[in-house]
């Protein structure tokens, strides 16, 4: 069986605020835009003209509620990702569809700005941050050491 690649990163700015919602089960979801830039040379002039490429952006989970708290329009992010594709009949009958990347990573470029990053607390597997438990002073014998 042939093994398949569904992987893209792609360099932008937000074009419109993250827009963040919750499924009926209260999934987090965020969907923003996304315009890369590029610029081209015309073969007969010699110009140099730009070209952009829009994408929609899907992010979910903890990622969807960290990207509606700390991104804005105009900011400039990588996406990693995936492609998807959604079809659809519309109301007369058209088919429909559009491409979108489902998100896995978005990080802020550092080359025109500065970021500070302040950690969320991890979390266990029922969702529930983890307790502190370094601040406390544990005392370990050598027969608890597994080696």
């Amino acid at each position: 069986m042939a093994f398949s690649v569904n992987n893209i990163t792609i360099l932008g700015n937000i074009t419109r605020d993250p827009e963040l919602r919750f499924t009926p089960s209260g999934t987090a979801v965020v969907s923003f835009g996304l315009a890369v830039n590029r610029n081209i040379q015309n073969k007969k002039s010699g110009e140099w003209q730009s070209e952009v490429d829009f994408f929609n952006v899907t992010a979910w989970y903890k990622l969807a509620e960290n990207c509606a708290e700390s991104l804005g329009k105009g900011d400039r992010v990588l996406v990693s990702g995936r492609l998807s594709q959604d079809s659809w009949e519309d109301k007369e009958g058209q088919k429909r569809s559009t491409v979108k990347v489902i998100a896995s990573v978005v990080a802020p470029s550092m080359e025109f700005a500065t970021c500070k990053l302040e950690k969320n607390p991890k979390m266990d597997s029922g969702g529930m941050a983890a307790a502190e438990s370094t601040k406390e002073e544990v005392d370990f014998t050598d027969e608890d050491i597994p080696f």
